[in-house]
């Protein structure tokens, strides 16, 4: 894990829990059992600590999540067009918040998330910064100023759902990360399980950390 960060008091944290776990059966990654507790444990212990709020993105039934004590914000409109539709809906959500300025999404199934994310993301010094690792860029993972709302909304209005693509068309940063050290093993700071496999190697490398 990294050096921890401050909380940063004008960013809220969203957890995007909307797409389906097809390779595993369907259902929601980030309630997956995860050692002693959850994917979700796992992320919303790592980012929670960064932001000054936190919600999770979802749509159907809220109650499956009332254990974690996160709001949850379903999809608008553009419901079941991708992680942006999520991105959007937490923009959305946070310019209710005159404190806040902008937003940090992060994946629902990626439990090794660096404690100084949201910290480098700021460094970039453009308000619209995006993480990679091992020469990946990861869309879901990124720094969105609340300004950016009406122009994923008309993307989205022309069925342009790629989050791949709308980063990369709107000049988002990079900000790349290492590896880090979990118990002495190095892994992709971005990591994210997709199947029963995936689950098994991360539990290995956890079993002696807890959230």
């Amino acid at each position: 894990m990294s050096h921890p960060s401050a909380a940063q008091p004008h960013i809220a944290g969203v957890i995007l829990a909307g797409g389906g776990s097809t390779r595993m059966g369907g259902g929601d990654k980030g309630l997956i059992s995860l050692n002693e507790s959850t994917m979700l444990d796992h992320v919303i212990s790592r980012l929670k600590p960064q932001v000054s709020q936190l919600i999770i993105n979802a749509n159907g039934d809220p109650g499956r999540f009332a254990r974690f004590g996160v709001p949850v914000v379903p999809d608008g409109v553009h419901a079941g067009q991708g992680p942006l539709s999520g991105v959007l809906a937490g923009l959305h959500w946070a310019s209710r918040d005159p404190s806040l300025s902008a937003i940090v999404t992060v994946a629902s199934d990626t439990p090794f998330l660096p404690d100084d994310l949201v910290a480098r993301l700021l460094e970039a010094k453009k308000p619209f910064a995006i993480a990679a690792s091992q020469g990946q860029v990861h869309p879901t993972i990124g720094l969105w100023p609340l300004a950016m709302a009406s122009l994923i909304e008309t993307e989205l209005s022309k069925g342009k759902r790629q989050a791949q693509a709308f980063v990369r068309d709107h000049g988002a940063a990079t900000v790349n990360f290492g590896a880090s050290n979990e118990n002495g093993h190095q892994v992709d700071p971005f990591f994210n399980a997709n199947t029963p496999e995936d689950l098994d190697w991360a539990r290995r490398i956890l079993q002696t950390s807890a959230p």
